[in-house]
């Protein structure tokens, strides 16, 4: 019986341990400090905007995860006017964004500077609870840092200019501050 007992602690206890290892590797997505060995976000450069949120995506299970919990959809720039804003329809996933119009009012070119997808990472846990509570409309400022991401074999690299399309087009950005300016449904 002794033996039995003493098995299903050391069970208890290796899936308690397995859990505490798991949570810790999410420690970043929670606005905690990275204590995993390998995690290291490293700063860019400095960051700040005021953005339209077209729309939100959270993650739970994808390699990113550990560090971005949420992704936005946003506007910047003339975009940010809810009358065009309103007219933009969004398609987020695996991280990606896709989005149309069916008319832009400047070239499209330049449009696509206007529309980005944020990977978010918050600097605190205080953060890590209002990042959530964006809505499509809301106008907001973000103010942080463009950082890269390195988790073992994991290198993910914010862009630093808003000219890319695909792959590495994406700031990813720990958020220090969010303010909302306005809050709209669109």
């Amino acid at each position: 019986m002794t033996k039995k007992l003493f098995f299903a602690a050391l069970c208890a206890f290796s899936a308690l341990h397995a859990n505490a290892d798991s949570s810790a590797q999410y420690n970043i997505a929670k606005g905690l400090a990275p204590i995993v060995k390998d995690q290291k976000i490293s700063v860019l450069e400095p960051f700040q905007g005021e953005f339209r949120i077209l729309g939100s995506k959270e993650y739970f299970s994808d390699e990113q995860a550990k560090f971005s919990p949420i992704d936005y959809a946003v506007t910047r720039g003339l975009f940010t006017e809810p009358e065009i804003a309103r007219q933009i329809s969004i398609n987020q996933y695996d991280r990606y964004l896709n989005w149309k119009m069916a008319r832009t009012p400047i070239p499209p070119q330049l449009a696509t500077q206007l529309v980005s997808n944020m990977n978010i990472i918050p600097a605190n846990p205080e953060i890590a609870k209002q990042i959530k509570k964006v809505r499509r409309g809301d106008l907001v400022r973000l103010n942080g840092d463009l950082v890269q991401v390195n988790d073992k074999d994991l290198v993910w690299k914010s862009a630093l200019d808003w000219n890319g399309v695909g792959d590495g087009a994406c700031k990813l950005i720990r958020v220090n501050s969010i303010q909302w300016i306005e809050k709209q449904n669109i």
